[in-house]
Formats: C-alpha cells, structure tokens, sequence
C-alpha cells in the first residue's frame, strides 16, 4: 500500500501586533527670517540637509530590512528523519521501502508552503494517500517586515528630522549676528552717519540677543524634552525588545509542540485507521509519546478520541470491554485530574455520536474510555476543530494537581486525503477521531523566563482576551502601574481565541538626569553667553559712546591747539615786540656817551632783557614741540666746534664757581657729519646748564661724546680715554675723575637703553650714532624726584623757597629733542654725590666733506703748529686726556708726565729742544720745584700754566724771579689755545694771517633799505640799528604804503617787513610786491635790461610762523627775529650785499 501525505504548513515566524500605550508625538518646527539674504541661503541649507537625511533614511531602512529577515527562528518542522523513525517503529524495516518529500512553494509573499510526502509500503495492493496539514516552517520563506519595526522607523526618522531642523535653526540663527557684527566692524570706521547707524546696529544687536537667549531658552526646554523622548523610547525598546523575545520564545515553543501533537494526528490517521488490523495499540502509543515527550515540553499529556456513532456504540464497547463513560461534570477542569477514576464515572448518556479515549498518554492515562464530547466546551471545540481542519484551543481551565490554569488543543484526524477547498460536510464525514493534548501555560512561561538573564527586569503577564469583557489571566501577579505597558499579541494557531503578552518593568522610571543636566547646561551657557553678549554689548555701546565723547573733544582738542598756537604766536609777538623796543633801545642808550654806574644799569637791564628772551624762546619751542610742528635740519656741522661753542657760553659762569669744564670727542667720530646743530647743541647746553646749576664749587662738568658702538664693545675698545673713564667711574677713585671727586657709574645711565648700538640700523653704513654724556660732581636728584625731572615745568626741589631757580622745562625739551634725533636719554644719580646724563643721536655720515667747505668751523692758523712736541704735566690722567685732546687737534704730538720731578727726567732723556710747549696744571704748581723747572728750560721752550682762575700768586711768584709764563684759563677751547700760541711762540714761516673779514657796516654802508612795521618802537628800533651800520634807512607803517614805495621801478636795495600789520600783512604785501615785479620784469625783457629783485626779509617776534619755508611761499627771501642781533643782521644781510 503507497501512502502519501501532503501537509499544509503554518505561517512558521512570530506574527505579533505591538502596542504602546502611549503614542509618540512629534514636533515639525518652521522658521521665518525676515532679512533678504535668509531666504537665499536657508534654502540652500535645508536642501542639503535633506539630501543628506535621504540617504540616511534609505541606508537605515536598508538595514532595518537586512535585521528584519529572520530566516529561522527555530525549526519547527517535523523532519523527515522523524518520519522514518514513526514509521520504523510500527513496521518491519523492509516493509517502508520509500518515503518522499517534496515542497510546493506559494506565490509572492506568502511563507505558506505545502509538503507532499508519499510513504509506500510493500505487500499492499495499492498505495493510499492520507494528506493531513503538516504546518512546515520554510527557512528560505521571506519574511514579512512587523509592525513594530515599521512604528520604530517612524519615531527614528521623526527624531532625525527633528536634528536637522534645530540645527538648522541653530545655524541660521548665529549668521545675521556674525553679520551684524562684522558689519559693526566697518560702522566704527564712519563718520557721524555711520555713527548713527551703529545705534541703530546697537538696537539690532540687542533685539539679537533677546532672539538669542530665548532661542537658547527654547533649545534648553526642546532638548530636554529630546533627551527625554530619547530615554523613553530607549525603555520602550527594551521593554519591546524584552517582550518581543519572551513572546517569541513562548509561540515557537507552542508552535514546535502543536506541530509534534499535529504529526501525532497524521501518525494515528495513516498507522491506526490505514491498517486492518491497526497497528498501534495502547501499549505502542503510550510508548511512543513517552519518548517524543522531549519534542512536547509544554504538554501534560496527549490521547486520542475516536468518533463513535450512536449505531457503533455497542460494538465499540463489546470490542473494548469496557463502557462509554461520561465526564462527572461538563467542565473538563476535575476529569483531566490525574487522580480521577474512570470506573466511579456514569456511562455517557445517549448522543448522535461519542468521542471516547482509546489511546492516551500514561501521565493521562486516567481519562481512557471517557466520552470527550460530554462537555459542553470540549463538545463545541470538537465540532469546531473537524470543519475547519485545523488545532483549536479551549478556554483556559484550572488543573488540579499544580493548580495551574492550562488549555486543551485539539486536531481532527481524518480518514482520507482533503483536498485545500474541502467544505465543512466533506471534513464532518471524513472524521474518524480526535486527538488532543493539554498545556500547563504557567510552567511553560516559567521555564522561558529562567532562560533569560533579565528575567528580574521586567513583570510578564499572559492573559486570554477572547472574551474582551472578561479577560482571562493565565499567568503572572497581579498588574501594578509602573509607567510604561507593552502588549504582545499571542497566535497560538486557534483563530477564534485571541491571548496577549503584558509586560511591564518592575520600578517606575528613576529622574531623567541626563537629560537635566543636558538641558541645565545648555540653559547655564545660554544665560552665560547671554551675560557676556549683554555685557560686551554695553561695552561697545560705551565704548562707541566714549569714541563719539573723544572725536568731539579730539575736534574741541585740536581746535585748542589751533587756538593755542594761533596764541602762541600772537603772545610771542605781543611779548617780542615791547622786548624788541627795550632791548633795542638800551643797546642805543649803550652806544651813547654814560659813565660808569650808567653804562652798569644799561648793561644789566639789556642782560636781563636777554634773559627773558632766552625763557621765551624756551617756552616756544616747548609749545613747537608739543604741537608736532618742530621739523630737523640736516646740515653738515663739525662736531668739536659745536661743543666749544658750549664751552664758550658757560666759560665765564664756570670760572666764577671755579668748576673744572671740559670736552672730549673720541678719535674715532668723524669731523663731520649732517644732522641739526641748533637742536644737538641746545641739549648739551640745557644738559650742560643744569649740572652747572647744582655743581657747588671746585666740582667739575665733564662733557664726553663717543661711538655708541664703542661702549658696547670693552674687550676690543680702541679710546684709551674712554677705558680710563669707566674705569675710573666704576672704581669710584679721586684719582681717576676731572677733578678728583667721586661720581656715579655712568654705564648705569644707559643700562637702560633699548637700541645702544646702530648695527639693526638698516642704513649702517650711512648713519653713525653718537653716545654724548655730560657727567658732573653737584647735589645729585633726590631719590622721589628722579620720577619726574623729564615733567615739563617740573623741578626736583618745587617749593616756593627752594635753592635753585628755573623754568624747569630744559630736560623736557632735551627728551624731546633727542626722540626727534632717534636717540634715547637716561640718567644715574645720587644725592651728594653727582648726576650723570648721558643720550644717543643719529646723525648722517659724510665723511667726504672737506673742512673748507663749512662755514666758520675750520681754523687756518692750526698748520702753524702741526708737528710740534708737547709736554703736559698733571696728576690727574683724565684732565691730561683732555688737554692731549685739544692739542691732538692742533697736529701737536703730546707726552704725559705727572709732576716737576718725572717732567725733569723726561726731558734729561731726550733733548728738551724738541719740545716747543710746556703745559702745566696749576694744581701741580710748587713754588720752589715749579721755579727750578722753570729756570732749567731753554729759552725756546714756552710754559703754560693752565688755571681755573688765573692765580695771582702764582703769576707773582714768576715775575718776581724775573721768569716768563704765559696763563691759560680754563675751560680749554680750541679758539683759545690758538690765540695764545699765537702770541706766545714766535711766529713761523708758515704762520697764517687771518682774513680781514667783512663788517656789518662794509656790507650796509650806503644801502637805501625800507622798513615796514605797523609798532613805532619797532620802526625806531630797527631804523636805530640799521642807521648805526651805515644804511639809509626809510620807515613806513603799512603793508599798502610798501607796496607803493617798493613798485617798480624804485631806488631800495632792501626792504625789513613786519609780518603781522593790520590791514595787509607782510605775507599779502609780499606776494603783491612779487606779483608786480614779475609783470614788470616781462615788459622789460625786450629791452635787454637785468631781472628786477628786491630782498625781503621777515621782520617778526612769531618765531612759530617765522620759518624759511612760510616765508619762501610767499617770496621772501629770509627772515630776522625780533630783537635784533649783530650776528643775525650780518647772516641775513651778507647773502645780498658785497663789503665795499
């Protein structure tokens, strides 16, 4: 006989519909900029993001699909080795000779497959086929996408989405500020309008920040709300996650068993009622479920029931000797007990038909020969399970013995092959028995659970919700509130009755602190940032407040300095020009025929006159400064000349305190070089004047000027000098200093210098720097005052009765003057000690000048003494230096020696004719050692005492030992040096005579010059001085009655013109007088005759606006300040006129 069975499988994968039972909300957000360029470029952004969030989206799907393809999730099918072993162990081996399976696979997404296996068995005639429903799992079957992970896709992307607008926002938000604030930028650069547009901006900023921390606001609230939707959806995943497995777990379960007891059925259906006789018996079936029990875990026992009509009934029970009994109640819940006896039942009553247990497992072994269909609900699950062919479950009921709540699953077993649209009749007829099994849900739940590792985490509750309004619990406490419910729904085969999984965590959810602190910080940094854009913003508000208080005052500022210049000058005028009337008129009154005690007081009045013109000049050249309007020559000047013209000035003050004054310039400065004379002599002489100030007597001022780049280099320093003077300073020895008394480290007064050498200098080669220090012996600078000495009109001492008088100004201007020069000043004292002072400046070298070429800085009679042999006697080796120096320059060779008795020997070594001058300090003077080397000199050998004053003692003592030797005073100069050799030593052949210059009155004798003041004094004044000089002198006290005397053509060889007169000034009238001389020197260049030019010289006490470059602007040819001097008047006058 062929058997074949061909089952129809069950949808083998979880099919399970999740709830939440509380829905996510989202949150779609849309911002409207009001500024033009946001609407271009949020587009663009938006656009972008949302490329950007589509291939996330589609890569993330992707994935979700590869996750979601659960090719097995257990096999649940029955093999076909099972098969083989059923068939084996109801048969001989040599009576299966096949057993085939094939699959029949269905149409599109269906996991629905069919199995057709054909078991035949020889010795039959024919082979029958019984088919059955054998639900097969296929494991390359797709698999159909769940609800839940469709919902989890949705709340992903919901919150992408929601990223990418915020960020969005986040982004568009900070642009117009760095805009606006860029543009602020710009506005700080603008005038008065952008001035007000910046308040505007102000306001704008403003409104941004309240925008900016409300946003920041709404961030905090949205993100905590984010963080906590994200922590929420995590515990709903693991709760789902959780749910999902248990639930998985537990239908595989129940899906394996119902699939072993439906196999069951198709083994009783082809082996029981197949076979005449059958072949399984009692003994067989309880042996055989006993071993499959394993394949079974939930089921407490399996038994099988055959159909029974009413006309059968008494053959059944004669052929099984024993009587059709009757369930004890209609409920199944005391019947299945395993301690009920079936012979205290009562036979069942009489019915249409009966469903006695023939077969039954041992553990229920008990409810053989009992009539299922006595029960009224095993009667209906019966009817129901053989119409529709398929496992139906019965409500849940309690069992006695573990008292647990359990289900009966019931199958129809039929006698031949059903088609697929088999109707229900067709399916009653062909019944010929039932077989069903019962489970034990709690032990089946319990047994999932301790599988698991977070089986404590989670409460799991099973319940049957067939009917909704009384739902059935099949395992689990009772449910208690903890926040969050998810609900699995359960398919345990049986279409008509309907069971969920509840599960719930045990603990409420703990405080989202992650999401606090998340939002907390971000609210913190917002009201931080908030802060200190408030806070920067008021202080660009006050900042662009005080910039608009300070370019009002830098207006009202530089009005003032216009208006103090303007006062300036017109002070200086007003003050110069009654100065000019006194100091001229005393310089008449001088010139006049007064005796002694009046020439004494005009003499005094005129000194003092210069007095307060010096403090004047000094006061506006502080003012020159201050205003920027100062500018420096550069003319080429000898140095040594301008610092004997230092000496000179304070010779006489220097020989009245008896102070040692000196010079010296290293070998190593050029002759010459190019700078501004007037401005580096006025330092030294400032620098120079304030030590004399406070230098007590028989102190010394020593004026030194060397390389900068000499000090900085000791090791390899090539002046002797300088090495004896730092020396000397540093040891702080009597001996080795001008005049014997200690002094300061000067090294100290330039420590502090930034740039000492010239070797960054880009030009080095062109420029030299000069290190000039003017070190004296005086009270030295308290040590609370040495702050403030470069203080304009600031002094140390400035209490009403202080010692020393002064403007107090001389430093300030000096500090200035050298800043001009590039240079830098510094200074070392100390109370009663002295002061040292010492200050660089740049000048430019020009080394190819010849002496001949500067003006009054070269002296013809210094080749008359070149190659002469010079002895010095002094103690002191500095002052010697000095004198060496000053002879040096005269070409005379120089020796040193330090007393009468050294000197002697010195000359009794060589022959004293070869020395032609003697020079001996007068401190080294001995009446009787001084006497005896005087007398052993030959008569061509001259001696000089060099005194500070001339001692009359000494001079005395010579005379009367009837000995010659010529005096000479200190300071040493050079001017001086020469006229006393000149009349001393006997002249040469090749001695100089001097140039009989030009006089002021050679240059205007006879000169017809015109006078142009508006102030009468003035007129009188100037007329005085020019007429004393020869000049024929015509005033007149208008810049328009000028104009008419100097119309061409005219008789003046010059013309002297005020600057500031009423009417027309002297620059107007100039420029007219120009403009009338350049017409008529076009009318007359036909005739052939010579350009017409009159000199005009600017006659001003304005010493600001008296300068060369105002005064050729406007055609004049120089200037002269008020009060008139002999030496300006001959400068001014010898560029137009020629000596007579």
């Amino acid at each position: 006989m062929s058997l074949n069975c061909k089952t129809s499988g069950l949808n083998g994968r979880l099919l399970t519909r999740s709830k939440m039972r509380k829905p996510l909300r989202g949150c779609n957000s849309g911002w409207k900029w009001k500024r033009l360029f946001l609407f271009v470029w949020v587009p663009v952004v938006i656009g972008f993001g949302l490329s950007l969030f589509s291939g996330v989206f589609r890569k993330k799907m992707e994935t979700c699909e590869d996750n979601s393809l659960v090719l097995v999730e257990q096999f649940n099918n029955v093999s076909k080795d099972l098969l083989h072993e059923v068939a084996s162990s109801f048969f001989e081996s040599d009576q299966i000779t096949t057993l085939n399976c094939t699959k029949q696979f269905g149409n599109g997404m269906s996991t629905k497959h069919e199995i057709s296996c054909t078991l035949k068995v020889p010795d039959h005639e024919h082979n029958a086929e019984l088919w059955g429903q054998c639900p097969v799992h296929d494991d390359k079957a797709p698999m159909v996408q769940s609800s839940s992970v469709h919902e989890k896709l949705a709340r992903d992307d919901n919150d992408v989405l929601k990223v990418c607008m915020w960020a969005l926002f986040i982004i568009a938000l900070c642009s117009p500020i760095r805009c606006l604030w860029m543009n602020r930028k710009g506005k700080m650069k603008k005038t008065e309008h952008a001035q007000s547009s910046s308040r505007s901006g102000g306001k704008w900023m403003k409104k941004l920040l309240v925008v900016f921390v409300l946003a920041g606001v709404s961030l905090s609230i949205w993100l905590f709300w984010y963080l906590n939707e994200g922590i929420q959806l995590r515990r709903e995943e693991t709760l789902e996650s959780m749910c999902d497995e248990r639930a998985r777990m537990l239908q595989d379960q129940f899906n394996v068993s119902m699939n072993h007891v439906h196999a069951l059925a198709i083994l009783v259906s082809t082996f029981y009622h197949g076979k005449q006789p059958p072949a399984i018996d009692q003994e067989t079936f309880g042996e055989y479920t006993e071993r499959t029990s394993f394949e079974r875990p939930l089921t407490s026992g399996v038994a099988y029931a055959l159909r029974v009509r009413h006309f059968e009934r008494e053959k059944f029970e004669k052929e099984h000797g024993w009587t059709i009994k009757k369930m004890e109640t209609e409920d199944q819940d005391q019947t299945l007990a395993q301690d009920c006896d079936p012979e205290n039942l009562d036979p069942s009553p009489v019915h249409d038909e009966y469903a006695p247990v023939i077969l039954s497992q041992d553990t229920v072994s008990h409810i053989v020969s009992i009539d299922m269909m006595s029960g009224k609900e095993d009667r209906e699950n019966i009817l129901r399970a053989r119409a529709s062919g398929k496992g139906v479950l019965t409500s849940p009921f309690k069992l006695l013995k573990s008292n647990h709540l359990g289900v009966v699953l019931t199958f129809a077993v039929y006698k031949t092959h059903l088609l697929p649209d088999t109707t229900p009749e067709q399916r009653i007829k062909a019944t010929v028995g039932y077989l069903g099994a019962s489970y034990d849900v709690p032990s089946l739940v319990d047994k999932l659970l301790h599988q698991l590792a977070s089986k404590q985490t989670i409460v799991v509750n099973v319940y049957d919700t067939t009917n909704v309004s009384a739902v059935i619990r099949m395992y689990g406490p009772e449910e208690i509130d903890t926040g969050l419910l998810h609900v699995n729904s359960l398919d345990f085969g049986d279409p008509a009755r309907k069971h969920e999984m509840h599960c719930r965590f045990k603990q409420r959810p703990s405080l989202p602190w992650t999401a606090i602190l998340a939002s907390g910080g971000v609210l913190i940094i917002t009201c931080l940032l908030g802060h200190i854009f408030y806070v920067a913003i008021n202080r660009i508000a006050t900042v662009e407040h005080d910039y608009r208080e300070m370019m009002k005052l830098k207006t009202r500022a530089e009005a003032a300095d216009v208006a103090k210049s303007q006062f300036l000058a017109t002070v200086s005028h007003e003050i110069r020009t009654p100065m000019n009337g006194v100091l001229g008129m005393l310089q008449m009154l001088m010139d006049t025929n007064l005796d002694a005690k009046q020439l004494d007081f005009a003499q005094t009045a005129h000194s003092s006159g210069k007095d307060l013109i010096k403090l004047i000049n000094e006061v506006l050249d502080q003012a020159k400064i201050e205003s920027g309007r100062l500018e420096l020559e550069a003319v080429p000047f000898e140095l040594r000349t301008i610092l004997d013209d230092v000496l000179s000035s304070f010779s006489t003050q220097s020989q009245e305190k008896q102070i040692e004054l000196a010079v010296y310039v290293s070998n190593q400065l050029p002759e010459i070089v190019v700078g501004d004379p007037v401005r580096f002599k006025k330092i030294i002489t400032n620098l120079v004047a304030n030590s004399h100030k406070f230098t007590h007597d028989r102190g010394h001022i020593f004026v030194s000027v060397h390389l900068a780049d000499e000090v900085t280099r000791e090791t390899d320093m090539k002046d002797d000098m300088l090495r004896r003077i730092l020396n000397g300073s540093k040891s702080n020895l009597a001996c080795d200093t001008l005049s014997g008394l200690p002094v300061v480290d000067r090294k100290k007064s330039w420590e502090n210098f930034e740039n000492l050498s010239c070797k960054d200098s880009i030009n080095e080669f062109e420029k030299i720097k000069i290190l000039v220090t003017v070190e004296d012996t005086g009270v030295g600078i308290p040590i609370d005052a040495q702050n403030r000495i470069f203080m304009p009109f600031m002094q140390a001492d400035s209490s009403p009765s202080r010692t020393y008088g002064g403007a107090g100004i001389g430093l300030s201007i000096s500090k200035r003057l050298v800043g001009l020069m590039d240079g830098e000043i510094g200074f070392v004292s100390e109370p009663g000690t002295g002061s040292t002072f010492s200050f660089t400046a740049v000048f430019m070298k020009k080394e190819t000048y010849s002496l001949d070429t500067v003006v009054q800085q070269c002296h013809p009679a210094i080749s008359e003494f070149r190659g002469l042999r010079a002895l010095v006697i002094d103690r002191k080796d500095i002052r010697a230096g000095v004198t060496r120096y000053h002879l040096q320059r005269m070409g005379i060779s120089v020796e040193i020696t330090s007393d009468f008795d050294s000197a002697r020997s010195f000359l009794s070594d060589s022959d004293s004719s070869d020395f032609a001058i003697i020079l001996v300090d007068q401190e080294v003077w001995d009446m009787e050692s001084g006497l005896a080397f005087l007398r052993g000199l030959k008569s061509s050998t001259k001696l000089f005492v060099l005194a500070n004053p001339i001692s009359p003692t000494i001079n005395d003592e010579i005379k009367s030992a009837n000995l010659t030797a010529t005096f000479v005073e200190k300071p040493l100069r050079l001017s001086a040096l020469i006229s006393c050799f000149q009349e001393t030593l006997p002249a040469g052949n090749n001695r100089v005579v001097a140039r009989k210059q030009s006089t002021l009155g050679d240059l205007l004798r006879d000169k017809r010059i015109l006078v142009v003041d508006d102030n009468i004094v003035n007129r009188r004044v100037a007329e005085g001085a020019l007429k004393k000089y020869g000049a024929i002198v015509t005033c007149v006290d208008s810049g328009k009655a000028a104009l008419e005397r100097l119309k061409p053509p005219h008789s003046f060889h010059a013309c002297f013109m005020d600057l500031q007169m009423p009417e027309m000034d002297g620059f107007e009238a100039t420029r007219q007088i120009r403009r009338l001389e350049s017409t008529f020197n076009i009318e007359i260049k036909s005739a052939e005759v010579g350009h017409w030019h009159t000199p005009i010289l600017a006659m001003t006490a304005d010493v600001i606006q008296a300068t060369d470059e105002e005064c050729t602007k406007c055609g004049m040819d120089g200037f002269v300040s008020k009060p008139f001097e002999e030496e300006q008047l001959y400068s001014a006058a010898a560029c137009f006129f020629e000596s007579g």
